[in-house]
């Protein structure tokens, strides 16, 4: 499952950002563009699943440096072009489930649309993985779609573990079945609070906001 998620994101690097211009999400996007770097002001981030640089650009300058990772190649080659402050932004290869030690620590994370494609039962492995790099106390943000009827992409089936899929077209038509979960504000909740502290959940009417605070 972990190979063909990187291989679509590998497919349609060039076409992701396409998200971001559908006009009914604008409000909902301007909200995010500035709560998120709000909330990692003058913090070291790690940022997870970087994909295209979207949300390293919007962190950077509020940052004091970002380290942003993925296993999708083509996606970081958009993202490394982009401008950033000087010296403030580094891409490495690495995986979610186990970050090396050599990217040091931190004092921020976040990590947009990723929470959505960790399987029900790798959730605690990811969480592991991130909170073994963060320093006590670090500040986390979680950002992901809430399901919109009309809006997102249908469901088109489940697993034994209650995980759902979508089928999503590239742009040549080609189909491809992508595992997208829709967590409720109880379900991460009940995820993150054996590891976290001050919780706080945000539901725009096309995102959810998660921030909190490592115990």
């Amino acid at each position: 499952m972990d190979a063909e998620l990187v291989a679509y994101y590998r497919r349609r690097a060039r076409e992701y950002e396409a998200i971001y211009a559908k006009p009914e999400r604008q409000a909902d996007l301007a909200v995010l563009r500035d709560r998120i770097p709000a909330l990692m002001v003058g913090r070291r981030v790690l940022e997870e699943a970087c994909g295209t640089g979207y949300w390293t650009e919007c962190i950077a300058p509020r940052a004091t440096g970002i380290v942003a990772v993925d296993l999708a190649e083509e996606a970081m080659a958009i993202a490394r072009a982009k401008a950033y402050p000087p010296g403030r932004v580094h891409f490495e290869t690495a995986d979610a489930y186990a970050l090396p030690a050599t990217l040091g620590s931190f004092g921020g994370a976040f990590a947009g649309f990723w929470w959505s494609h960790v399987p029900r039962g790798r959730i605690a492995e990811f969480l592991d993985s991130l909170h073994a790099r963060l320093d006590p106390g670090a500040t986390v943000a979680l950002l992901d779609n809430r399901y919109v009827e009309g809006s997102s992409t249908p469901i088109a089936g489940f697993d034994a573990d209650g995980n759902t899929f979508q089928v999503r077209r590239m742009s040549d038509g080609t189909p491809v079945r992508v595992m997208k979960n829709f967590p409720s504000e109880e379900e991460l909740r009940r995820d993150l609070s054996p590891r976290a502290a001050a919780i706080e959940y945000t539901a725009l009417e096309y995102y959810w906001l998660v921030s909190y605070r490592l115990a």
